[in-house]
């Protein structure tokens, strides 16, 4: 039950009754309806400030006059407070209806029907023959969360990896291997056997400068197709993404697409035509631009002097392909904040090659950076966070705390996996996403406070008690949910489809983090104030509906940004 609609028709069709001549178009939507900061002065509250200039009249008048023709009790009542129009649920029908509402959906809950749209969401993007790092945590679990709130409200959404597999690094790395390499040892040492071998190469660079020249003329074999230059590459393509599918099982994320910077080396050919063929294309210094002074940015590189393209032009090539071929109605590049010049210029060329869509449909989902216990990761000083090792240090440290805690809980190792893998994500789609994150264990792990251990324990508890209680046959009866603390988890349980969709206006997934641990927060309040199976069966019926829906509404926060809800902990 979207409770916020129901109070807003109520508020509506008072507003008609008692001003007739106003117009419709001067009418409150839902989004006007305020939570008042405490609960006593009401479930919703509507200021009349808006209505004084249409009405030419003084708020607390408005509101006496709402008041007055507001008549469904069977919603909410009304009461008029100064200016403000206070509205209070009827306890009983609030709640049958909203636990009807969550217990019939159950997953679907606060779900849409396909709409018939598309996203496109470019995310993680992994460079090749690198591990993963701390930084990369955000892109990944960001674009992950986000596939799945588009999901959940009827988009067709598309994950891709735009990986990082072109450059002059790639031809440095075969010139490493055909030096020094073989493949028995780099199938045996994996990402950290090329990351060697690519060091020691520099290393050496450093006293015989001229071994850039093999990097380069490598990386020109790669270019130019031959054979032997792609066999070695495509090899460490490979067990680059062998080692990636590694850590994105740990994390539940899969891509539908792989293709990286290398898939739009042919395509690229379109991008300058057109940008020639608009006159759009104009030299500089010997580089070939797009002049984007009149937008107060620099100029857009798009060929270097040697002939060679850069970043934006593969960015440009990708944007149409994935028009073209997956005719999206909104493409998201989710990518830290330092990026926002580079898209800024990318969308703007898009638009002067006059494709319109780049206004509207193409969005940097920017975020802030990462440091690790106080310290900025720096790969020049050595301080550096692999996300494997940070995966299965956060599994151990979850397990030692459950040992302590639940020492009789079967297939711990199995909980101790999503407590841990659940805590990091958690908190890195706790807060704002253009929020600097400085990741402490002991805040992360925390089983106590805005963490996943503490909502994920939550969950646990609500299905503990669900199991102690077994069947239960007697048909419910809601006013056992009239007390305060049973209100209070049912209102978080109702504005949840909200954050929801707020989350996905926003491209936020802190939303719906936020909104899960508001109803853990609410129902551990009511679980130390009330008996659940005690007294009438029937209200102990009802009681335990409304356990079942929060655990439900839970699960599902906790699905929608990618992380497990443990049964037992």
């Amino acid at each position: 039950m979207d409770i916020r609609l129901a109070v807003s028709d109520l508020l509506q069709e008072a507003i008609l009754k008692a001003f007739p001549a106003l117009d419709k178009e001067d009418l409150p939507g839902p989004e006007t309806l305020e939570i008042p900061p405490d609960s006593k002065l009401g479930d919703f509250a509507f200021p009349c400030f808006r209505l004084a200039k249409p009405l030419r009249m003084a708020p607390p008048r408005i509101a006496q006059m709402i008041v007055e023709h507001t008549d469904r009790p069977e919603v909410a009542t009304a009461e008029q407070v100064s200016g403000y129009v206070n509205f209070f649920f009827n306890r009983v029908n609030f709640a049958r209806n909203t636990l009807k509402d969550v217990l019939d959906k159950g997953p679907r809950y606060g779900s849409e029907p396909e709409n018939g749209k598309t996203v496109v969401l470019d995310y993680s993007s992994i460079n090749i023959a690198k591990r993963f790092h701390i930084g990369h945590l955000s892109t990944t679990v960001l674009g992950n969360s986000l596939r799945r709130i588009y999901t959940h409200l009827g988009w067709k959404a598309i994950g891709i990896n735009h990986l990082g597999d072109w450059g002059t690094q790639f031809g440095t790395m075969i010139a490493a291997f055909k030096r020094w390499g073989d493949w028995e040892s780099v199938e045996k040492g994996g990402i950290d056997a090329l990351t060697a071998l690519y060091v020691r190469f520099h290393e050496e660079e450093q006293k015989n400068p001229e071994m850039a020249d093999e990097g380069r003329a490598w990386f020109k074999r790669i270019e130019d197709g031959d054979p032997e230059a792609l066999a070695i590459f495509n090899r460490f393509k490979d067990l680059t993404l062998r080692y990636a599918k590694g850590v994105y099982e740990l994390l539940g994320i899969t891509f539908d697409s792989y293709n990286g910077e290398a898939f739009y080396n042919d395509k690229m050919g379109r991008v300058i035509d057109e940008l020639k063929a608009k006159n759009l294309l104009i030299q500089s210094e010997g580089a070939w631009v797009v002049d984007l002074e009149d937008y107060k940015m620099p100029p857009c590189l798009i060929l270097k002097s040697d002939g060679a393209t850069l970043y934006a032009t593969r960015d440009l090539a990708a944007a149409l392909w994935r028009k073209d071929n997956y005719h999206f109605d909104k493409s998201l590049y989710v990518v830290a904040y330092q990026q926002n010049l580079h898209f800024k210029q990318v969308f703007k060329v898009l638009e002067l090659m006059g494709y319109d869509w780049a206004k509207t449909q193409m969005e940097h989902v920017a975020y802030g950076m990462v440091s690790y216990e106080g310290r900025a990761m720096s790969t020049r000083e050595g301080h550096v966070v692999y996300l494997d090792d940070l995966l299965k240090r956060a599994q151990e440290k979850a397990l030692v705390i459950m040992q302590e805690k639940s020492p009789d809980l079967e297939d711990m190792e199995t909980a101790a996996r999503s407590v841990g893998i659940g805590a990091v994500v958690f908190a890195t789609l706790l807060n704002n996403r253009i929020k600097d994150i400085d990741f402490w264990w002991d805040r992360a792990l925390n089983f106590d406070g805005d963490t996943g251990p503490y909502v994920q324990y939550t969950h646990a508890r609500c299905r503990s008690v669900l199991k102690k209680a077994g069947e239960v046959t007697d048909a419910p009866d809601y006013t056992a949910l009239e007390n305060d603390e049973a209100q209070a988890v049912l209102r978080q349980i109702s504005l949840f489809p909200e954050a929801i969709r707020k989350a996905q206006e926003d491209n936020e997934p802190s939303s719906v983090t936020r909104a899960t641990i508001e109803v853990a927060k609410a129902f551990n309040k009511y679980y130390y104030e009330h008996r659940i199976i005690e007294g009438e069966p029937s209200k102990t019926a009802a009681r335990l509906e409304m356990v079942r829906a929060a655990s439900e509404v839970i699960r599902l926060g906790l699905d929608l940004i990618g992380v497990e809800a443990p049964e037992a902990m």
